[in-house]
């Protein structure tokens, strides 16, 4: 059980005590305290959010005691029902809302849920403002509303319909392209948003019903298997693509803001390519910079510079991605996670723009996903993670190790980077379960997983 507090929201287990899980008592109070941080920034008279769900077991539950926290507080509320992450995020723009918040716990399992906090703008909170919610939280400064100012609750059927138009109408996306590639496709919905959302946006783009098959499509929340899209979850879509002939695979994640795909081969295109591929094709047609976090594949790097532009590294978390997308007026950004964001659509990790660019890349290069695959760098990135127990102290042991490879480059703007001379390793805690992620990069996957393990060893030696 746990309830953790970080940049990427309140997130916790369903069911136990309060002040240890994501409880009734712990929804009211966060959701009560970032409405109350909305109502001392006033920026209009009436105080507007939009809400929005994945489709997780806990999901209608979470939602109605949010909206009924922010009605409390005299809030009007603007409920999207079950919806995406990014549809909420361009949904606050849509209404001029003065925020948002998303109930979805992204690729954590099913018993965890989450409150995603989101501005005007529809991009997640600062840390700063973020701290300032967590502190409301604590004091419990809140003053709810009379009877007579109870805020409203409307239900907006439109939001994903909008979201879909954006993409289809985006400058760089080539519906006729796609059309005319008559691209078979297989999704892998992990009984969520990705179910309904996804097949919608294909069919906008002009790919034929018969050609969309949809695999885990009940949207129950009962994950057929880990929502994480990572390799060793995705056997049965690699499998069902190449049963089916099909040109590519889609994977995405419960709240569809994290993307990646399988080849016709039914080999995986990488989650970390997601982002490499559709920069490349952005690089092609926009020259500028481009920005992801520093757990991320290099051969980023290697596709920018390739098209004359910078790249710059930023610290884990969407909220960091996008600051450092803002300092550098970068064109494309994201995540190695197979998170997409696109600047002038909105600045927020959306998978459905990165489906779209990605087909259009691929019908342009008139290539198959494996050939062009082939055409970037092959860079091996080993994922890995060490569960955390309470008391554990985690500065000690970066401490530590930061001392042994003391002789190598460091950088610890978050976590621990170590680069050593063709390769490196990145440690740091996790922002949504209580691990240790170690990524770890090489050209050669046999020394990607070595050096994965080498330092796990010496953390497990020292906790």
């Amino acid at each position: 059980m746990a309830l953790i507090k970080s940049i990427s929201g309140i997130r916790g287990t369903i069911g136990g005590k309060p002040n240890e899980t994501l409880s009734p008592l712990d929804i009211v109070r966060f959701t009560a305290a970032y409405g109350t941080w909305l109502l001392q920034q006033k920026t209009t008279e009436k105080i507007k959010v939009v809400i929005g769900r994945d489709g997780r077991i806990s999901g209608a539950m979470v939602q109605s005691i949010v909206s009924n926290t922010l009605m409390a507080l005299g809030i009007d509320v603007i409920d999207v029902g079950l919806s995406t992450t990014p549809t909420v995020e361009m949904a606050v723009v849509f209404h001029q809302a003065n925020g948002g918040i998303i109930i979805t716990a992204s690729h954590n399992p099913k018993e965890w849920n989450a409150l995603k906090l989101l501005n005007h703008k529809g991009e997640f909170i600062s840390a700063n403002d973020g701290a300032t919610v967590l502190d409301i939280a604590t004091q419990e400064q809140f003053n709810f509303a009379t009877v007579e100012k109870l805020g409203n609750y409307v239900v907006d059927e439109t939001a994903l319909n909008k979201h879909i138009e954006a993409v289809v109408n985006y400058p760089l996306v080539n519906v006729a392209a796609i059309k005319k590639a008559k691209f078979k496709i297989v999704i892998d919905a992990i009984n969520s948003s990705g179910a309904f959302a996804v097949p919608a946006l294909l069919k906008a783009l002009g790919v034929a019903v018969k050609d969309i098959i949809v695999l885990n499509e009940e949207v129950n929340g009962k994950f057929a298997h880990n929502p994480e899209p990572l390799p060793q979850h995705l056997t049965e879509l690699c499998n069902t693509v190449t049963k089916q002939n099909a040109h590519i695979g889609i994977a995405v994640d419960p709240d569809v803001d994290r993307l990646c795909f399988v080849c016709e081969d039914g080999t995986l295109f990488g989650e970390e390519y997601t982002l490499v591929a559709v920069a490349d094709y952005v690089l092609q047609h926009r020259k500028g910079n481009t920005v992801s976090n520093m757990s991320s594949t290099r051969a980023l790097k290697d596709v920018t510079e390739k098209h004359g532009g910078s790249y710059f590294p930023s610290a884990v978390g969407e909220v960091n991605v996008v600051t450092k997308m803002k300092e550098v007026n970068a064109v494309i950004g994201g995540e190695g996670n197979g998170g997409i964001i696109v600047p002038d659509l909105h600045y927020g990790r959306d998978a459905l723009i990165g489906i779209a660019l990605f087909l259009t890349h691929l019908a342009n290069e008139k290539k198959s996903a494996r050939q062009l695959r082939n055409t970037y760098p092959d860079y091996y990135i080993s994922k890995n993670k060490i569960d955390l127990n309470n008391g554990i102290d985690v500065q000690t042991i970066f401490s530590e190790i930061k001392k042994k490879y003391k002789k190598y480059p460091i950088n610890t703007e978050d976590g621990l980077k170590i680069d050593f001379e063709n390769d490196w390793v990145h440690l740091r805690t996790s922002n949504t379960e209580p691990i240790i992620r170690i990524y770890s990069e090489s050209n050669f996957d046999i020394t990607a997983e070595n050096i994965a393990k080498k330092i796990m060893q010496d953390i497990k030696e020292l906790m």
